[in-house]
């Protein structure tokens, strides 16, 4: 068990980097890239690439290489069996050791769910484009309503009572937040007016777009948990390996579709697709540069820093940990000037992020379901390759920027349980 000062530093270390992810990724979107000195802000080019901003976020991820180089270089200087790190190690119940490891050809496995990464990182950023940084963050919460949904049909889990009425409880809460961003027009032209933007389309179409590609994009993401899990209920991998493999199969990805994005024809159809406009663009301004850098760099750390709270602390510090991001996110926004507090804009945002959290908590069991929804004690189905129950699968994350994996949320894709343990009702497994 790690030291009272050490857990102090894994949970700020979490909310820090996973704040920085989504925030610098806004403060990169609102630099000046082009016509910078023209002295009419409308004339003001900024900077718009969503596949670029993935690119940086898969090479973050593949820093998550770094610690296993290191552990193997160190293996061999001790001229001692090499094993890859595992954060579960620590966790005995938590991986079936009995599972084939992930290697050679099979690694091309994670090549798909990387893909649904991709592509639901670049609607996210695209969305980002068009939403407060808070309202987007928000959003994300809807995950849990797709994963839970997507675990019914392809991974033939049995949700309980409450399991539904949490959903159904997310769902509400996303409506609240949309809601109060078609209520946006106000702060979003605040915000350009410090920005020194005027612009004359309607904020509310433009945050209502951004708000409905955010909710696409968990469509995807959501596909990539159910893929994960189902890769993971048969192979083992070390989770930052397993990181790692997706950062470098999204990255390869997006390089071998550079040249076709690159074609004039499709180039020229929209900013977010101009490839080499958007190179010149990232190269020439440092403050867009530099804050690529510092995405890339936060991605990974908040990476290890969640796997090391899901090690040493628990899933559950790591769900409330989560949910401390997201608050973090809006009130630096706040402090930043990017938004205001506005009535009923505000108070919507925060009813409906309660809805979210409360939702999101009684689906993996952090809070006791109502009296009238309560289910039998135990659900007698045995873990097996395939869950019968959805608790294993999700956790309270708004999957930012990280695209994270199923493991990263402390339950799910990469936390495969062993065949003698029961799930239970209220998320409490014990062996036979």
């Amino acid at each position: 068990m790690p030291s009272s000062f050490y857990v102090p530093i894994l949970l700020a270390g979490m909310i820090i980097t996973g704040s920085s992810n989504s925030l610098w990724s806004k403060w990169q979107d609102m630099q000046c890239v082009e016509n910078c000195s023209d002295p009419n802000p409308a004339h003001h080019v900024l900077y718009e690439q969503p596949v670029w901003q993935t690119l940086q976020m898969f090479l973050g991820e593949m820093l998550c290489f770094l610690p296993v180089i290191y552990t193997w270089l160190r293996a061999r200087q001790r001229t001692a069996p090499v094993f890859l790190p595992s954060d579960l190690e620590d966790e005995p119940g938590k991986v079936d050791q009995t599972c084939e490891e992930l290697r050679g050809w099979k690694v091309l496995l994670l090549w798909f769910p990387a893909a649904c990464d991709l592509t639901g990182t670049t609607l996210m950023n695209v969305g980002l484009l068009y939403t407060p940084v808070s309202i987007y963050q928000m959003t994300r919460g809807a995950l849990v309503l797709f994963v839970g949904t997507l675990s019914v049909i392809f991974l033939h889990r049995r949700l309980w009572l409450y399991q539904w009425v949490s959903l159904l409880t997310v769902m509400a809460g996303v409506s609240l937040v949309g809601y109060s961003g078609s209520l946006i027009k106000d702060a979003v032209h605040s915000t350009l007016h410090l920005l020194g933007s005027d612009q004359s389309e309607p904020e509310v179409t433009k945050v209502l777009v951004g708000i409905f590609f955010v909710l696409f994009a968990q469509v995807f993401t959501a596909t990539q948990f159910v893929v994960e899990e189902k890769i993971m209920a048969r192979y083992s991998v070390a989770p930052l390996v397993a990181v790692g493999y997706e950062g470098f199969f999204g990255a390869l990805t997006i390089i071998m579709c550079m040249p076709i994005l690159a074609m004039p024809s499709i180039a020229s159809s929209s900013p977010f697709f101009d490839l080499p406009r958007g190179w010149y663009q990232f190269v020439n301004t440092p403050s867009v540069l530099w804050s690529g850098i510092v995405v890339a760099i936060s991605i990974s750390l908040f990476n290890y820093f969640g796997l090391s709270v899901t090690r040493h602390v628990s899933a559950t510090a790591r769900s409330l940990t989560d949910t401390c991001r997201t608050l973090s996110i809006w009130l630096v926004s706040l402090a930043l000037g990017w938004e205001k507090l506005l009535f009923p804009i505000s108070f919507l945002q925060v009813l409906g992020f309660s809805f979210l959290v409360y939702g999101t908590f009684l689906f993996n069991g952090l809070v006791n379901p109502p009296s009238f929804l309560h289910t039998p004690l135990a659900l007698e189905e045995t873990v097996g390759g395939e869950a019968e129950e959805g608790e294993a699968l999700l956790a309270s994350q708004h999957l930012d920027d990280t695209a994270a994996l199923p493991v990263d949320l402390g339950q799910g894709g990469y936390d495969v349980l062993p065949k003698d343990v029961r799930v239970h009702a209220q998320g409490v497994s014990s062996e036979d």
